[in-house]
């Protein structure tokens, strides 16, 4: 788990800053590196979380959320200080159902664990809407539809942690990060669009 947090937090450093980001092709990299980061800081902290391990539960959730501002800081590279201020709570959000999803996983809470899968889906919905509100070019379902496969791929690495299926853990959030650069992709590929001038290949 250390391993795989390290490595990315090297991967996404000085090239995932937003003061970085000239060209599509640099904005493409530096969203796919950063969301790449957001499963793996993610997946630390719920495995953390599994162990009872507190210390670094908080060390690692205080690197989720930097990499949140981050992200919020490259939406606002392009969008603005509004955006970047409206994404901010908006992403944090859908972590506090990972958490939730966690906690009642650690409880053997079935009900709130169903709560916690439904309050994500319904967060697919609204991460959509405001991505399509900012650019016409990525249509709400499209942008619901991979919001709720990252649900789902993280939430099955999640359930793994909680059976201590490490290999099985790593293989899925592997997976889950690898998932990321579908919606890195999308958002990248939408915005050079939007704004061909200003993000030229």
């Amino acid at each position: 788990m250390v391993g795989l947090t390290a490595i990315a937090l090297t991967a996404a450093g000085p090239a995932a800053r937003a003061d970085h980001i000239k060209t599509g092709g640099d904005l493409r990299v530096a969203v796919n590196l950063l969301l790449a980061e957001h499963v793996h800081l993610a997946a630390a902290a719920t495995g953390w979380a599994m162990m009872g391990m507190k210390k670094q539960f908080e060390a690692a959730a205080g690197g989720l959320d930097a990499n949140s501002v981050a992200l919020a800081g490259a939406i606002g590279l392009v969008y603005g200080d509004g955006a970047k201020e409206a994404f901010l709570p908006l992403w944090r959000r859908h972590i506090g159902f990972f958490v939730d999803y966690t906690t009642a996983t650690i409880r053997q809470d079935a009900a709130g664990r169903r709560k916690a899968v439904d309050e994500l889906m319904r967060y697919a919905e609204d991460f959509g809407a405001f991505l399509n509100a900012a650019n016409p070019n990525l249509p709400v379902e499209a942008v619901a539809a991979l919001v709720r496969e990252h649900a789902v791929t993280l939430t099955a690495a999640i359930d793994a942690q909680a059976n201590q299926d490490w290999p099985k853990a790593y293989e899925l959030q592997r997976k889950a990060a690898a998932h990321m650069q579908m919606i890195s992709d999308a958002l990248a590929g939408a915005i050079v669009k939007q704004f061909p001038d200003r993000f030229g290949s």
